[in-house]
């Protein structure tokens, strides 16, 4: 199926889309990635990228209508969708959606924008959260671009489409609207892969954040785009994906939610997703290792994904982008955290000692795509023991079941980065039960996601 405006016709299928409408799956899964996303920004919060756009958007003197989380003060919607999505980014810890992006940064931050300065209650967060994931899901499903294809990073291309779905489901935009809306926000796409490993990096969900704010704003106050910015002659689709796209795949939208089915991916460590294998291969081999000083070298294993192939990553946040640095770090320490990609970690003389000792073989004939890609490694230690791991699904990875208890560890350690209690415990609590929450609970919550201290 092809159809003759495929931008109108997603439009008419998104829109009217409601809370009722989702079943309790969808509900409960929404509501899990909600609260993980929160989680993580909050933690996200304490890093310095997102202290410095914070204090750039305190200085801008803008009205005062939406929290910025874990800063203590209110901005426009579009900023403070803009630097929370930013915190919730910079640890590279949220879920990931299959095929893989980045899809609740983008989205989390501008449904919470939304329904402060709008006066919205929870079941609107919740579905503007669930169709704003199930847009990206299926563009990108769409698209299935091979990894390693797209000119640029995925959430700078993708991610506005869940941040303008979800700010037309709060701005209760019609369809023809929400045509225009995407006009706008797919001229903001962008995000360069060379800044990985950056600060700059975490920009790229705030940026697509707070263009959906934007187009929506701009759509419902009658500002104009091309309305077929989908199929026509250098619009999103031949831009961006120019090979393939299945408008079939993409019309299926919510039958089912794909964050429900594949599901998204829960992460138990802040790096890029593919170090993940690298971490439990090495995390694994540790229980053989005695002493990490007595390890004579290290060889790990990977597919050719080039962009995680750092021998020596020039500061701690570049660490996450590494197997090399992940590897090392899991078998030093036996444990991988936020201390792991400190400038301090990095330059430390036991993981100096051990990068020179690593090297990577990339083997092209293994797959690239993390739903079934592999890791291993082989330590060798000075008296010719050698110990090998491999690992095809880390902790988390899609189609897994979660302990429930196990989340639960995560989510409490990401807040307690900035909440103590009894707060710490009433954010868990209204999160876990967002729908049942009225617009000024809403407020509430988001006045102690703000962690402003008297």
């Amino acid at each position: 199926m092809n159809p003759e405006n495929p931008t109108l016709a997603i439009a008419e299928r998104v829109c009217p889309i409601k809370y009722s409408d989702l079943n309790a799956e969808t509900v409960a899964m929404v509501k899990r990635l909600i609260m993980d996303g929160v989680a993580v920004a909050i933690a996200g919060s304490a890093e310095e990228p997102p202290r410095i756009l914070a204090d750039f958007a305190a200085n801008q003197g803008r009205a005062q209508r939406a929290t910025v989380w874990g800063f203590g003060f209110k901005t426009t919607p579009v900023e403070a969708a803009y630097v929370n999505a930013a915190s919730m980014h910079v640890l590279d810890f949220e879920p990931m959606s299959n095929p893989p992006t980045h899809a609740v940064s983008p989205t989390v931050p501008v449904a919470f924008a939304l329904a402060e300065s709008r006066h919205t209650d929870g079941r609107e967060i919740i579905a503007a959260c669930a169709k704003g994931f199930e847009m990206q899901g299926r563009v990108l499903l769409a698209a299935n671009p091979k990894r390693g294809s797209l000119p640029f990073h995925t959430p700078g291309v993708i991610g506005v489409m869940g941040s303008t779905v979800a700010a037309a489901h709060m701005m209760k935009l019609t369809p023809a609207q929400l045509t225009h809306a995407f006009g706008v926000a797919t001229s903001r796409c962008g995000g360069l892969s060379a800044n990985t490993g950056s600060m700059v990096k975490c920009t790229h969900c705030g940026n697509v954040a707070a263009a959906g704010v934007e187009a929506a704003g701009l759509a419902a106050r009658g500002f104009t785009a091309n309305p077929n910015i989908f199929g026509a002659p250098h619009g999103y689709v031949d831009t961006f994906f120019k090979t393939h796209f299945d408008y079939e795949l993409l019309m299926q939208y919510g039958n089912p939610y794909r964050c429900v089915d594949p599901g998204m991916a829960i992460k138990f460590y802040p790096s890029k997703y593919p170090t993940h294998f690298a971490i439990a291969a090495a995390l694994d081999a540790r229980s053989g290792v005695s002493d990490a000083a007595n390890i004579r070298s290290v060889r790990i294993v990977t597919p050719e994904i080039t962009d995680a192939n750092r021998p020596r990553p020039r500061i701690g946040l570049e660490g996450k982008f590494s197997f090399q640095y992940v590897a090392a770090a899991a078998l030093l320490d036996g444990v991988i955290g936020g201390n792991t990609f400190t400038d301090e970690r990095r330059f430390s003389a036991d993981m100096v000692a051990l990068l020179d000792k690593i090297t990577i073989e990339q083997d092209a004939s293994q797959s690239k795509d993390t739903r079934n890609m592999q890791v291993s490694i082989d330590v060798t230690m000075n008296d010719g023991t050698v110990v090998r791991r491999t690992c095809r699904k880390p902790p988390g990875t899609w189609g897994e079941p979660i302990p429930a208890d196990l989340h639960g560890a995560k989510i409490r350690d990401c807040l307690s980065a900035r909440l103590a209690e009894p707060q710490l415990s009433q954010v868990i609590e209204m999160l876990d039960h967002l729908e049942r929450l009225a617009s000024p609970d809403v407020a509430d919550l988001c006045a102690m996601l703000a962690c402003k201290t008297e």
